[in-house]
């Protein structure tokens, strides 16, 4: 199987970097978002929804989810009981609607295919303060139809704050499945399946063996939520559990 090199940000933006106030205008408009969500999911999609018990009352907690489309936020928004902290590619400066409309909501950006440490600091003091951090592993949405090789930021968050991990999967929210029924005015059909929280513990003592045990062990998570044409270079490895 080809897998594309992982990308590389085109933009320097390390002044954007950093972990967002909860001001008042800003929890007004992550609620007014998560409605907007919740009114265009219920409006145009049936959505099979599993696993909402184990979402957790309150963080600390690490949401770790696939990346198919443009429709994954919209979908994890409206089906959250609350809004997550975001990590999203400074990239997106490029979209400047979307550009605003993340940066209104508060994300925390991050440049791609470096290691960058102001995004992983401001993650981790998310997760100090007990708020409930969204990321996807792969950094990127999919390119090969299914889940491509996690990297080790999420793994580097939970082996480093502790916090538990809880992983999604989502299925039909691929953009070549969304915009063409969407243009058709037919309803779309998404699957959102939610784990049991787990935290990593690998085996390994040392530290570059210990992230990736712990990123495996992330993305099989991931893995056995999601159909078999859905786990991609995880498929053979969707049946271990995590933690062994």
């Amino acid at each position: 199987m080809y897998l594309p090199p992982k990308p590389l940000s085109r933009y320097h933006r390390p002044d954007l970097v950093g972990l967002p106030r909860r001001t008042l205008w800003r929890r007004a408009f992550r609620c007014t978002a998560r409605a907007v969500c919740k009114l265009a999911r219920w409006s145009l999609a049936r959505t099979r929804v599993e696993g909402l018990e184990y979402l957790p009352r309150k963080g600390p907690a690490i949401l770790v989810t696939n990346h198919l489309g443009d429709a994954d936020v919209v979908l994890i928004l409206s089906v959250l009981p609350w809004c997550p902290e975001v990590l999203a590619s400074i990239d997106l400066l490029e979209y400047r609607w979307i550009f605003w409309l993340l940066h209104a909501y508060g994300v925390i950006w991050v440049h791609r295919g470096r290691a960058d440490l102001a995004a992983l600091k401001a993650a981790l003091k998310a997760l100090q303060e007990g708020r409930v951090l969204a990321v996807a592993p792969e950094g990127r949405q999919s390119l090969i139809g299914g889940l491509m090789p996690g990297t080790e930021g999420a793994a580097y968050l939970a082996l480093k704050s502790g916090a538990p991990v809880v992983p999604i999967g989502i299925t039909g929210t691929f953009n070549w499945q969304v915009f063409p029924r969407l243009k058709r005015f037919r309803r779309l059909d998404f699957g959102i399946r939610i784990g049991p929280p787990f935290r990593v513990q690998p085996q390994a003592q040392d530290r570059r063996e210990a992230l990736k045990e712990a990123t495996e062990t992330i993305m099989r998570a991931i893995a056995r939520l999601l159909p078999p044409e859905y786990r991609g270079v995880y498929a053979d490895e969707a049946a271990v559990e995590p933690g062994t």
